[in-house]
């Protein structure tokens, strides 16, 4: 890890400015309108293409049966609840599409903002959140040796605000922290924060830029697979 901001962030004293990147929790940092709107624009577009099939937009369905209210599409790798494959094997069967040069880009210039070291970063869940969608309190814990190394989580918000539950890594439950985020936000999280519960259940329809032209939310979410 490079340095990096020490301060805590009291959410109750206000939002941070932006730019700045603020501690939620160590080793968890929240980046207020870190991409501008043209790249959040070109981001966008990009995720249009990635929905396309094959291996495109899939509502995933936990072991048990339930289905997830968010749709979402993978890149390098596909996860479903809880494992990576290559090929689309809770949708269409099709090999995922590759890691594209973009998120390596995207991946190495968060890593950054937050103080972390870039490397690693090779697949992708892209979650839309239509009317309706939120994301239940979850770990992202099927990484193998990139959880124990505390490889960071980046994650840029796009479109509609949301309520982003930042939690504890022992319990769903208390203790955590509500960030509002915004298009264009940047929240990563690794070290002694990588295992976090962590969710969105809220987000504030009809509250995206205009200039995105997009109706919901998009997440896109970076990760080390851990796989070889």
């Amino acid at each position: 890890m490079r340095n990096q901001p020490q301060l805590p962030l009291d959410i109750d004293d206000g939002r941070p400015a932006r730019g700045e990147p603020a501690v939620v929790a160590p080793g968890a940092f929240w980046v207020r309108g870190w991409l501008d709107l043209a790249g959040q624009v070109t981001l966008v577009d990009a995720c249009r293409e990635w929905f396309r099939p094959p291996a495109g937009l899939r509502r995933p369905r936990m072991p048990n049966g339930g289905r997830f209210s968010t749709r979402a599409v993978c890149l390098g790798w596909h996860w479903y609840p809880y494992r990576y494959t290559r090929t689309c094997d809770d949708g269409d069967g099709a090999p995922v599409k590759p890691f594209p040069e973009l998120l390596h880009r995207l991946a190495a210039d968060a890593c950054a903002a937050a103080g972390y070291e870039p490397g690693g970063h090779d697949a992708a869940i892209v979650n839309l959140y239509e009317d309706g969608a939120a994301l239940g309190l979850h770990q992202d814990s099927a990484e193998g040796d990139a959880v124990a190394a505390g490889s960071p989580v980046v994650t840029v918000s796009l479109g509609d605000t949301c309520v982003f539950r930042f939690g504890n890594g022992l319990t769903r439950g208390r203790p955590y922290q509500d960030v509002t985020l915004e298009s264009g936000d940047l929240f990563v999280f690794g070290g002694p924060s990588r295992l976090a519960y962590h969710g969105v259940p809220k987000v504030f329809p009809g509250t995206a830029p205009a200039e995105l032209g997009l109706d919901g939310r998009i997440s896109v979410t970076l990760r080390d697979s851990g796989q070889d």
